[in-house]
């Protein structure tokens, strides 16, 4: 290995802000002349996409003052990384060094290979004799292995606006879980004030811009990397990890989105800056292809496909515009659809686990009052009537539905999964081929487990009205149009927990007393199950222990 070179560095390192996280000088260096060299671990320490034998290790170091998240400033830097069967690193079983810079960031990441299957360790980096924290992940077991448990914690849609992300600091308490499942809207892409609680601002974003560029994107990542409590969940679990649209721009499709306007400049540019942060600054893999879609398995047990159905979809329909069945349209892509159509009818695992941004069950809204429909079309993407009024899920892109669930029925896969995010609310239901005729012939080929929101507003805030008031009205009129549906809760924020074994997947939704105390309380509120083989949700006796 070469030798780091030695670096030239300021004489005093300043107290300055990162990102909106404070980059502070140590206690016990301040004052001293280590204080003039010291680089900084601000931002955190992560690992994601554990496999048999390896796992995908990820920080970002500010080497100098000026190294700061966004700016290209900076040296180039040699950091070097451990990894150990024990937190004291006593047994270190493998370790490396690797170059990062300005060019990306300053972000470190590495694909360690050569570990054992099903096995927890522990990591850490260093640079010139500074540690960052250390980070415990686990890999998955071998291919074949017999595997009784799976849990996984399951988020979506944290806006660092609109409160506090106490639901990661309850799932970083957790001893039993083997991984977090992130499925889309990890960061948000508005300016300072532009989307809060309630239209309150609750902690500002930075920049205090849109972000557009590459630097916007790098400095939002940094902020969020800055949350103790993601920072928290981060060391403490390998993620599995997925985006949805506002890691790029709300409602994004493939050629645009709808919060992107004419005056902010070519669609392409910002994507593609939205894409190099997002690896950059996520423990996540990518594809030969620059593709995130991807799977992951877990023994016999079951199999995780994570979905991208944001980069290859058709721009959604309006009221006035587009047919949701239209057949050229498509959520997946061909490449994708046939990705994960082979993957789930030719997989030998017991569970086929989908990781989807967007709601795949098909809603009516018909016996929903007026008062309700503008929030919940926004809320949910959903079709009003034979017109999608906003389209983005799935109910959107109706072709593409009909031909994997058709799949589903025609090769006879069973216990198909769908854990989803996106909509800021609770479901759990049954995904038939035809809503219509669900409640006399129960032809249901898949169940979906819909997690709510870390912190972005939902029903009961967009109507500004107090919790389980009106909302409740809305969730009885949903019940009764849609037979299918056995779960749904439009007001609280918190997360859930997803529990695997041979005999059946279960959900449990925990809710935050208060998203806007960053000491909120949880408390365990509803879980359901499906069974081996049923392809139905139905109620479960508690919360796995």
């Amino acid at each position: 290995m070469t030798p780091t070179p030695p670096l030239g560095r300021r004489s005093f390192l300043k107290s300055s802000a990162v990102a909106g996280g404070a980059l502070l000088v140590p206690a016990a260096l301040a004052g001293t002349a280590a204080a003039a060299t010291a680089p900084q671990f601000a931002h955190g320490i992560a690992s994601g996409d554990p496999l048999p034998d390896g796992v995908l290790l990820w920080t970002r170091v500010t080497p100098t003052p000026e190294s700061t998240p966004g700016s290209g400033s900076g040296p180039s830097v040699e950091v070097r990384w451990e990894v150990a069967t024990d937190a004291a690193f006593g047994s270190v079983v493998a370790s490396g060094a690797v170059q990062t810079g300005p060019d990306r960031d300053h972000t470190v990441k590495v694909a360690v290979a050569g570990l054992n299957p099903a096995t927890a360790y522990h990591y850490r980096f260093s640079l010139d004799g500074v540690r960052s924290d250390v980070g415990r992940t686990r890999t998955a077991p071998a291919a074949n292995a017999d595997v009784g448990k799976l849990r996984l914690g399951l988020v979506s849609c944290s806006n660092w606006q609109a409160g506090y992300f106490s639901a990661y600091r309850h799932l970083a308490a957790r001893t039993d879980l083997d991984g977090v499942l992130h499925v889309g809207d990890y960061l948000y892409e508005y300016q300072a004030g532009g989307y809060g609680a309630r239209g309150v601002t609750v902690r500002p974003h930075v920049p205090a811009t849109e972000v557009l560029s590459l630097a916007d994107y790098r400095r939002r990542h940094a902020q969020y990397k800055t949350d103790p409590d993601l920072k928290a969940l981060h060391a403490a679990q390998p993620w599995f990890i997925t985006w949805d649209d506002h890691e790029y721009a709300n409602d994004t499709w493939s050629g645009g989105a709808e919060n992107h306007q004419p005056g902010e400049g070519d669609w392409n540019t910002r994507k593609a800056a939205a894409r190099q942060a997002y690896f950059e600054w996520m423990p996540v893999r990518q594809g030969a292809g620059g593709e995130i879609y991807r799977r992951f398995r877990w023994g016999r047990l079951a199999e995780l496909s994570l979905l991208d159905l944001r980069s290859y979809r058709s721009k959604q329909t309006t009221p006035s515009n587009g047919d949701p069945g239209d057949p050229n349209r498509t959520i997946t892509g061909d490449a994708q659809m046939t990705w994960l159509k082979n993957g789930l009818a030719g997989t030998d695992v017991r569970w086929k686990l989908v990781g989807n941004s967007v709601m795949i069950t098909p809603i009516s809204l018909g016996t929903v009052e007026s008062r309700f429909l503008e929030s919940l079309g926004s809320l949910l993407g959903l079709p009003i009537g034979s017109v999608a009024a906003n389209a983005d899920a799935w109910d959107g892109y109706t072709a593409d539905r009909q031909e994997l669930l058709g799949h589903l029925r025609d090769n006879r896969v069973k216990n198909t999964v769908f854990l989803t995010g996106d909509i800021h609310s609770s479901w759990g239901a049954d995904v038939p081929i035809d809503r219509s005729t669900y409640w006399w012939n129960g032809n249901s080929v898949a169940t979906e487990f819909v997690t709510t929101s870390v912190t972005s507003d939902n029903i009961d805030d967009l109507l500004k009205v107090p919790p389980r008031t009106l909302s409740v009205a809305a969730e009885t009129a949903l019940y009764a149009g849609n037979w299918h549906l056995e779960y749904i809760e439009l007001d609280s924020h918190g997360y859930s927990v997803v529990d695997v074994n041979p005999q059946r997947v279960q959900m449990d939704w925990y809710y935050l007393a208060d998203r806007l105390s960053p000491t909120s309380t949880s408390h365990h509120a509803k879980s359901l199950a499906t069974v081996d083989g049923s392809q139905r949700v139905r109620a479960a006796s508690g919360p796995v222990a």
